[in-house]
């Protein structure tokens, strides 16, 4: 029986050795590399013959993952791809989704085991959750937030000031400050900044 080539790149090492046993651990599997950064997959994509990749998102170096996928996509179609991250950032589901990408899985909240998203992937399923975990941050869950709330947070852990969120995101001035106003006062913090920092540290939201 041929067996699927995986390639694993995720920057944590214990993560790498997590998804390594897994390959091991079937038969159905052959391990051709693991790797710790996204910036590499370009090259390790030309060098071998691959059929499953499992991704991480946010790596430590600054290297994206989504964007590797992206290249992926557009260069070797065929080859199957898992979007995994311990990020709560709900717009990494919708990129995944844009690219191409075939499964996604969160590391610590998924209930379905990721060799059954492996296996599932393979068979020709799309597997993906039915939304981002649910974390909470000072008084409040980030379910609590609006997708508008969500939009300005995000540009707000980017130390972006209201003018600056306001142009991004095609809104005016008082509706940032409206939406800052409201975030505050569903979490209790203080300031803008101590719910920045928060939301960033908890990965609600990921500038990438």
């Amino acid at each position: 029986m041929k067996k699927t080539r995986a390639l694993i790149v995720d920057d944590q090492k214990i993560s790498r050795q997590l998804f390594e046993n897994f390959v091991r651990s079937s038969d159905k599997y052959e391990l051709i590399r693991s790797i710790d950064t996204a910036k590499m997959v370009d090259i390790y994509m030309a060098r071998y013959s691959v059929d499953l990749i499992i991704m991480d998102i946010v790596m430590g170096d600054g290297s994206n993952g989504l964007d590797a996928c992206e290249y992926v996509k557009n260069n070797y179609p065929d080859v199957k791809l898992i979007a995994v991250t311990s990020m709560a950032e709900a717009s990494f589901i919708e990129r995944s989704k844009a690219i191409g990408v075939e499964s996604f899985w969160y590391k610590e909240a998924s209930r379905e085991p990721l060799l059954d998203i492996m296996e599932r992937t393979i068979a020709g399923e799309s597997v993906y959750p039915d939304s981002a975990p649910v974390i909470k941050i000072g008084l409040t869950d980030s379910s609590d937030f609006s997708n508008a709330e969500m939009a300005v947070l995000r540009e707000l852990t980017t130390g972006a000031e209201n003018t600056e969120i306001a142009a991004r995101l095609q809104i005016s001035v008082n509706t940032v400050k409206s939406h800052i106003r409201h975030m505050l006062d569903k979490t209790g913090f203080q300031n803008r900044t101590e719910l920045a920092i928060e939301a960033r540290l908890k990965g609600i939201v990921v500038p990438l």
